[in-house]
């Protein structure tokens, strides 16, 4: 299973921080908040809930279908994802299916794997829209997503790895008893979680820490994946 944003490709420079600002004006509109108040509570809602949309859900009724919509339209995307040759290979290279597992909308989703030149390569795309659980949205870091994201995939969680670049995802993966990979090469959290690969026992989250996914494609597979 593998994450998109700041895992597959880099998305601090642009694509992050226009979607935070759509978002931010969504809560603007919507919630009739200044830019200061909105952008807090949007970054609330996140660290709560792993995501910006399950805490507008649950606390405001916002209707998901609209917010995705608003907040990850991009006319100028072709110009703000960068292909590299190097991940297409990557892919090719490590064995499994690969399954695309995003807190994104599928339409976005679908678009920035196309600009990557790794379509072909993705059997299949989970996301936030189908990410419910009994009824109810329940996107990463959700440990009951996990468990029905195996189930849907008719395997074992043995046989699953998760590649994510959020450690608080990482964790409920490790719960759910996948093995997980840590990609680091993109993301600003990187030198608060590379301490996670030392945690032994039961408390330890992840089994390999990388910089990135040809990083992964040229470590020792064999000793890694099920």
């Amino acid at each position: 299973m593998l994450d998109l944003d700041n895992t597959l490709h880099d998305s601090r420079v642009h694509l992050l921080p226009r979607i935070d600002r759509a978002m931010t004006r969504y809560m603007m509109d919507h919630l009739a908040l200044d830019e200061a108040a909105a952008g807090s509570l949007r970054r609330q809602y996140w660290t709560r809930f792993g995501a910006t949309l399950l805490g507008l859900v649950r606390q405001h009724q916002i209707d998901p279908a609209d917010f995705l919509r608003r907040t990850h339209q991009f006319p100028d995307m072709r110009a703000l994802v960068r292909r590299d040759g190097r991940l297409r290979r990557a892919l090719v290279r490590l064995p499994g299916r690969k399954i695309l597992v995003t807190n994104a909308p599928h339409h976005y989703a679908r678009q920035v794997i196309g600009l990557l030149g790794v379509a072909p390569l993705i059997e299949a795309i989970i996301s936030i829209e189908a990410m419910s659980v009994a009824g109810r949205l329940r996107p990463k870091p959700s440990r009951a997503l996990m468990h029905r994201l195996v189930a849907r995939l008719r395997t074992h969680s043995s046989r699953c790895v998760m590649v994510e670049d959020t450690p608080a995802n990482l964790r409920s993966a490790r719960a759910a008893r996948l093995s997980t990979v840590l990609v680091t090469g993109f993301t600003d959290r990187a030198p608060r979680a590379s301490g996670a690969t030392t945690m032994a026992g039961r408390a330890r989250i992840v089994d390999l820490q990388v910089q990135s996914v040809d990083a992964l494609a040229r470590s020792r597979l064999r000793t890694f994946f099920p």
